[in-house]
């Protein structure tokens, strides 16, 4: 649904259809090799196997070519705003939130986060700071070239009015973003003013403010797909519009109240294509207003809390970065890196957070200076990939939009959108529980050598559906009977067979148990009727067979034999149940990882 400024497009080449085809015999004889067939016996069309579907339905080619070439979109700055809306930009503000207990040592935080990087300051006055601290946060700042955003909850009329003391003491037009946010607040649980001390604060709001933000990340954080996400915050957005004009406000005024807040997770390609369709579907709804040119509403991205995890949570600085990056990609007009730690309550033990912010810092600049991104408009644009999926994804987050349109609006929509959330949470989570979804430190490469979190700090952040929330669980639980009994819960494995054809199979069972905390004991390979193997089974009151098929066809049931005679509780078979009969559970790819282990955990007295 792009807008576009030209309908000619270069013809393909007329060598095109036969390079194509040579690309399907590729991956054909590809298939073939891993399959051990004749590649005549594949089909040129098994390519289609690689294409991937994602949790909107957006089916991903392996492949893009000239034939997907999209007609060429509107230069960035102009209507509707899909590569961007400033046609001169220079990269993105770089975000970071301060807030504390001491308004002095947070102006000192300030002050040096400006000094080093830092172009947007977030307020936090939920805490022990207030409106009365205000002016001392921002001691020295200058208020004309540093964006101000306030998260002040149901103190925000105060904070407001502080602040708007402080700006005509200083004669300036600043940028501030006040960030009532009622109508999202309902979804995670937030605290907000009422909507219609929204509407009175943007009613009264001076030059330079933007009184009310349509947070989305509230939608992401109850497990929101990207359609969705992009769609609930059109719906709540067309809300306060229709509040605010019916408050007497003018369209383009009322669009000038409205900033946006979106999520940004590590799913590169998809979070570049979100924030341009995002842009272009409000300057749709600008347009029906009869002011397109309004409908340049700022965009502001926060690396998504849902992707953070407590555990290994250096992986973290991975994840944001390609976070980040595609934000900024995608024509954000700032982007807030988390610190690596922050689903840690107070952040990592023995961390300084000044470090922790400092690296959070860094990212953002490391991207828009070392990397260059910042002095190019668009870096996405003309990608045959970003821009076939931006279309497809505005396609399926207006699809959401109307249908929350359809019942009324976002308020009296309010269980389509719970239910909406609740059923695109459980999808991720079955698929987080089935390993289908990887999460590198956690569902994959679990590191049981880390320093366990201390118990006060093994809780959950309020409002977040943690991707890594349900194995992180199983890892406390392992963490609390370690400090019982000075050693992890553990299962022993049982190699059949040498090393060369034993190691896929315990090397699997050894990470899927370390998942869920628990330890697995290697004795190497062991023969049934030995006293080695007597032994094996006698460490652990779980035993897992791990070896291979044929393997499993000569010792197998004679293993299975031997662990029942020696007293095992817990017979387990990494493979699957056509491999041998008898095991009382068996572990491959297709478990659902998550309950598996909490029974075993069980078994196990943790």
């Amino acid at each position: 649904m792009t807008l576009t400024q030209s309908s000619a497009r270069i013809p393909l080449p007329e060598d095109y259809e036969a390079k194509q085809n040579a690309w399907y015999k590729s991956v054909a004889g590809v298939f073939a090799r891993t399959q051990k067939k004749d590649v005549a016996d594949i089909p040129l069309d098994v390519w289609k196997k690689l294409i991937r579907t994602n949790y909107d339905g957006i089916d991903v080619n392996p492949l893009y070519t000239r034939a997907d070439e999209a007609e060429e979109s509107v230069v960035p700055g102009a209507f509707p705003f899909v590569r961007g809306t400033n046609a001169e930009r220079y990269g993105w503000g770089v975000t970071e939130t301060f807030g504390g207990v001491s308004a002095e040592q947070v102006n000192k935080a300030i002050l040096h986060a400006l000094y080093n990087g830092t172009t947007d300051v977030v307020l936090d006055l939920t805490g022990e700071l207030g409106a009365a601290d205000i002016a001392a946060l921002l001691k020295d700042v200058l208020l004309d070239l540093a964006p101000v955003h306030l998260r002040a909850g149901a103190g925000l009329p105060e904070a407001a009015a502080a602040l708007y003391e402080l700006i005509d003491a200083a004669g300036v037009q600043p940028t501030v973003t006040l960030g009532a946010a009622p109508l999202t607040a309902t979804v995670d649980g937030s605290e907000s003013v009422s909507l219609g001390q929204a509407i009175e604060l943007a009613s009264a709001a001076p030059a330079g403010v933007r009184a009310i933000t349509v947070d989305a990340v509230s939608f992401s954080n109850q497990g929101a797909t990207d359609a969705q996400e992009i769609g609930f915050a059109l719906a709540a957005g067309v809300e306060y519009l229709r509040a605010l004009t019916g408050a007497g406000m003018s369209p383009e005024a009322a669009l000038g109240q409205l900033v946006f807040r979106f999520a940004t997770t590590d799913d590169q390609f998809s979070q570049i294509a979100k924030f341009r369709a995002a842009r272009e579907l409000w300057a749709r709804v600008a347009e029906v207003l009869g002011a397109p040119e309004a409908g340049a509403a700022p965009q502001y991205a926060v690396t998504a809390p849902v992707m953070f995890s407590q555990r290994d949570p250096w992986v973290n600085m991975l994840r944001v970065t390609v976070a980040a990056f595609a934000a900024g990609v995608g024509g954000a007009t700032a982007v807030e890196v988390l610190p690596f730690d922050y689903a840690v309550p107070g952040g990592l033990p023995n961390t300084s957070r000044t470090f922790a912010h400092r690296i959070a810092r860094n990212t953002n600049l490391l991207l828009l200076e070392e990397s260059h991104l910042g002095h190019v408009i668009d870096p996405a644009g003309g990608s045959f990939f970003v821009e076939d999926f931006t279309d497809d994804l505005a396609d399926k987050a207006w699809a959401v939009f109307t249908q929350v349109e359809a019942l009324g609006g976002f308020s009296a929509a309010a269980d389509f959108i719970r239910e909406t959330l609740d059923g695109a949470y459980e999808v991720t989570r079955d698929d987080i529980a089935h390993r289908r979804k990887q999460l590198t430190g956690i569902n994959e490469f679990p590191n049981l050598l880390e320093r366990p979190l201390p118990p006060e700090l093994r809780v959950e952040p309020a409002g977040v559906r943690r991707w890594a929330a349900e194995f992180e669980a199983l890892r406390n639980r392992s963490d609390a009977y370690l400090e019982a009994h000075e050693k992890r819960p553990q299962a022993v494995l049982i190699p059949l067979g040498p090393l060369a054809k034993h190691n896929i199979r315990t090397g699997f069972a050894t990470n899927l148990l370390a998942s869920g905390g628990i330890e697995a004991l290697n004795p190497g390979q062991v023969v049934p009727g030995t006293e080695e193997f007597t032994a094996a089974a006698k460490s652990a009151s779980i035993a897992v067979i791990c070896g291979t098929d044929p393997e499993y066809g000569e010792s197998g049931a004679a293993a299975l034999e031997a662990l029942r005679a020696a007293g095992v509780e817990t017979v387990l078979l990494a493979g699957a149940p056509s491999a041998l009969d008898g095991a009382d559970a068996y572990l491959n790819m297709k478990i659902d990882a998550a309950k598996t282990l909490s029974e075993l955990l069980s078994k196990l007295g943790a």
